[in-house]
């Protein structure tokens, strides 16, 4: 099954968190696949990982670039997994298809918006009962802090 992790985004927004977890993701030699809500949201955040911060540098790509098979990191809003991604990051509510073809995903929802955090409960709910391992992780002064970790029965 697959290693689902829920990031309670309580202290910064995803501009700021979803570098550093996909910092983590290439610093461990995975792939991942990074679903976003809209093309608007792929555009933007293409943009955001050249720019985050001056002294990283993120490989990653788009559509637009093309040569999915080459990139780390894929930025997409269609359910699909086209670099052969380990990870699958899920944002804004998205969700794929089958979680089963990936090692882990990384479920990032924002914590102040009651409806997302609603979403994220409910797909919490769906993964246990599906068999995952599920892990949920909450932002405190120092980073990301393991809340609670469960297996389905």
């Amino acid at each position: 099954m697959t290693d689902w992790s829920f990031y309670h985004l309580t202290r910064s927004p995803l501009e700021v968190a979803l570098p550093k977890l996909l910092e983590r993701v290439v610093a461990a030699n995975l792939r991942a696949v990074v679903l976003f809500g809209s093309e608007e949201r792929v555009e933007a955040f293409n943009a955001l990982l050249w720019t985050y911060e001056s002294a990283s540098f993120l490989p990653h790509g788009t559509v637009k670039e093309g040569m999915a098979a080459r990139q780390p990191i894929w930025l997409t809003a269609e359910d699909e997994n086209p670099n052969r991604a380990d990870v699958a990051v899920l944002t804004e509510g998205v969700s794929v298809a089958n979680p089963g073809g990936f090692t882990r995903i990384l479920d990032i929802f924002n914590g102040r918006d009651e409806l997302a955090v609603a979403a994220a409960r409910l797909r919490y709910k769906e993964a246990k009962t599906a068999g995952h391992w599920l892990k949920y992780y909450q932002q405190t002064e120092r980073g990301w802090t393991l809340a609670h970790e469960a297996r389905a029965e």
